[in-house]
């Protein structure tokens, strides 16, 4: 018996060391390549994810029926995806390449969450796993620090520069503090046994962060995030309420604070209503990747199916093909569908270098994750995906905290393309896969009682 469990244990932390390698080579490359890594160095995780997902799948057994069922409908969730990415992929010619890293770039975070809940795991493996991703995000937030330091954030414009561990990334910026405050809010409502003080400052330095980078897009996206959840939880009178105060206070307090504190002003280059309208230069920036799209539809079945993974204005199509070709072209790449000549991606880059709201904020960028998953997979790739939260959601969302965390990237995606944004996403996948587990654990020790 104690040899079995010996075994169990060992096993269990060596699945658990591989996860924590697999969400590291998402997260530190940015560093890595900055420092004169090769470029190569940023397709890592594409091999680390899978392989730890798998060996997850292979090397543990877990015997919780809701657990299995769980893993079962993610994986079939996951084929689905999988199947539409070839079938659209087939339609619009697009290569094989395009197929696997479309996936991925979609499919990673549920894998990574499908190896962490998979695991047999104790409060002392918890705790381990747990000290490690906390130490990653520390790390990032000393460099934070340390770029402001050194003066990154000097002249007007600057500020972009402080990344943290995604130093020399285009929007690093924004990704560095979006992992920031979910950190911090993460580590304020978990580490129940720290000081009270610990907790309060970790959370001012998670947030502090969106004023050193200037990442003011950040705000509106938690704040959404927060008033959604007050809404999910109608039903509960009380808590549905005290949501709503704490809205209506931050609201009140956050507009005093933009109007009176001079290092908030930033927040006023959006108080424009003019900008919103129809014939809005905010509206129709953050709509010319949809309306060109849709000028490249052939049939109604790139209503169904998209134009094809990476040919669109998902991230793989606005930047990874384009920034990586030399490595990614000769494997068969491709930019355009078939009977096309320019890349959607060349004329909304164009749309966006001739829009004098582009220059002043990122926020109504027409690249945009929602879009992205739409314009390269379809209604049916849009569905797939939206299958495959709906059972995080369902499944894995035992409190509100994580179910706050889903709904930031919700949000984040009618924004940004930061859910293909392969640290940002398997880190909020993992913070989900812990809390679950912390939840597992909890109800065991209760059975016990």
């Amino acid at each position: 018996m104690n040899t079995s469990t010996s075994l169990k244990r060992k096993e269990s932390i060596k699945t658990s060391t591989i996860i924590l390698f697999a969400f590291a080579t998402a997260f530190f490359p940015r560093l890595l390549d900055s420092a004169g890594a090769p470029s190569i160095v940023n397709f890592f995780h594409f091999v680390a994810v899978p392989f730890a997902f798998i060996f997850a799948l292979v090397k543990t057994r877990p015997t919780d029926r809701k657990q299995i069922a769980v893993v079962k409908q993610l994986l079939v969730g996951l084929w689905i995806l999988l199947t539409v990415g070839f079938a659209s992929a087939l339609w619009n010619g697009a290569g094989a390449v395009n197929v696997v890293f479309g996936f991925l770039l979609l499919a990673e975070p549920f894998m990574l969450l499908i190896a962490t809940i998979s695991l047999p795991m104790s409060s002392e493996s918890l705790e381990r796993i747990r000290g490690w991703m906390t130490g990653f995000v520390f790390f990032h937030l000393f460099l934070i620090y340390v770029q402001y330091g050194l003066g990154f954030c000097h002249l007007p414009g600057d500020c972009d520069n402080i990344q943290g561990v995604f130093y020399r990334s285009g929007s690093g910026h924004v990704v560095g503090a979006s992992v920031s405050c979910t950190f911090a809010i993460y580590y304020f409502v978990t580490a129940k046994t720290k000081p009270m003080w610990l907790r309060a400052s970790v959370l001012v330095a998670g947030f502090l962060n969106i004023q050193l980078a200037d990442a003011k897009q950040i705000v509106p996206i938690f704040a959404l995030a927060f008033l959604i959840l007050a809404i999910a939880n109608v039903e509960q009178i009380g808590k549905a309420l005290l949501y709503i105060i704490g809205i209506i206070l931050f609201i009140v307090v956050f507009l005093w604070a933009v109007q009176n504190i001079e290092a908030l002003s930033g927040f006023t280059t959006w108080a424009r209503p003019e900008m919103y309208g129809p014939d809005g230069e905010a509206t129709k920036l953050k709509l010319t990747g949809i309306r060109t799209i849709v000028s490249y539809f052939r049939s109604p079945v790139n209503w169904l199916f998209g134009l094809g993974p990476g040919h669109t204005v998902s991230r793989m199509g606005g930047w990874m093909l384009r920034d990586y070709s030399s490595l990614l072209s000769p494997l068969g790449a491709t930019r355009v569908p078939i009977g096309e000549t320019v890349p959607v991606s060349e004329i909304v880059w164009k749309d966006v270098a001739e829009s004098w709201l582009a220059n002043g904020s990122s926020f109504f960028a027409p690249f945009w994750g929602w879009a992205g998953i739409w314009g390269d997979f379809g209604f049916i790739g849009l569905g797939a995906y939206l299958y495959l939260c709906s059972i995080v959601w369902r499944r894995l969302c035992l409190d509100d905290l994580p179910k706050y965390f889903m709904l930031t990237v919700f949000v984040c995606g009618l924004i940004f393309t930061q859910m293909e944004e392969p640290a940002y996403m398997l880190y909020i996948a993992s913070l989900i896969g812990l809390r679950w587990q912390e939840h597992q654990i909890n109800k065991r020790i209760y059975s016990r009682l």
